[in-house]
This record gives structure tokens, sequence and C-alpha cells, in this order.
């Protein structure tokens, strides 16, 4: 009786165009990393809407000023939740929840020119909003 062989079954191999794509993908990005600056700016606030308004107007802003921009990302949103006794002395078992959520927002802007900086510096947001702007 003859024994059956096993045959091993290779993987397909990538077309060597594709390979080069991706080598370039890779290239380019390592290029624009190591090359330019960036901003990351990072903003809070209380209200989603207000929130919204302010990123829309720092895209615009980089933009106008020729920078390409990454994100809005959407950060989880933090959840603050409090229990108050609702009277102070008699009915002590009844009481009130209160939540606090701050939303937060990641916008990365990519080889800055020094005219989007100085816009930055200027830019006119909504009350009711926190941003931190790292330069690296």
């Amino acid at each position: 009786m003859p024994t059956a062989t096993k045959k091993k079954i290779a993987a397909p191999k990538k077309d060597r165009a594709e390979e080069k794509k991706s080598k370039e993908n890779k290239e380019t990005k390592e290029n624009e990393d190591s090359a330019g600056s960036r901003i990351r700016v990072k903003i809070c606030a209380y209200d989603h809407k207000i929130i919204d308004a302010a990123t829309k107007t720092i895209i615009d802003t980089a933009e106008r000023n020729n920078s390409r921009v990454v994100g809005p990302v959407p950060l989880p949103t933090a959840k603050k939740k409090f229990s108050v006794n609702r009277s102070t002395f008699v009915h002590k078992t009844s009481s009130e929840q209160f939540e606090m959520r701050v939303h937060k927002r990641l916008i990365d802007i990519l080889a800055p020119n020094p005219k989007a900086i100085e816009a930055f510096m200027n830019l006119n947001l909504p009350s009711g909003v926190d941003v931190e702007i790292k330069l690296s």
C-alpha cells in the first residue's frame, strides 16, 4: 500500500508592486514624522455642542493656513457622579444623584507654518472650553 505524503501549501506571496507601495507608505510616514513639527491640541468642555464648535474653528483655521489636520479624535468622556441627601435630618434614605460630564477631543496639526501658529494664538473660541496646546 502506498503511503500518503503531506504536501505543504505555501501562502500566496504579495506582488512586488504591493510590496513597493507599502514600503513607500512607511517611508513617507517616517519622513513626515521626523521632518516636521506638530501641534497637539487637547480640548475639554462640559457641553458637547461647544466643544464641536471649537474643534470646527481650529480645523478651519489650520486648513486655511495649509496645514494637515488629523482628527478630531473623541477621547473618553469623564463622568463624575455625586449623591446628595435631600434632607438633613429625617429622610436619610432619600437622595439625589448628579453627574458632571467632561467631553474631550484631540487634534493633531502636522507641519504647521509660522503663519498658522500665529493664527492659533489669536483664535477666538467659545467660553467654557479648555484648550491645551503642545508643540513637539
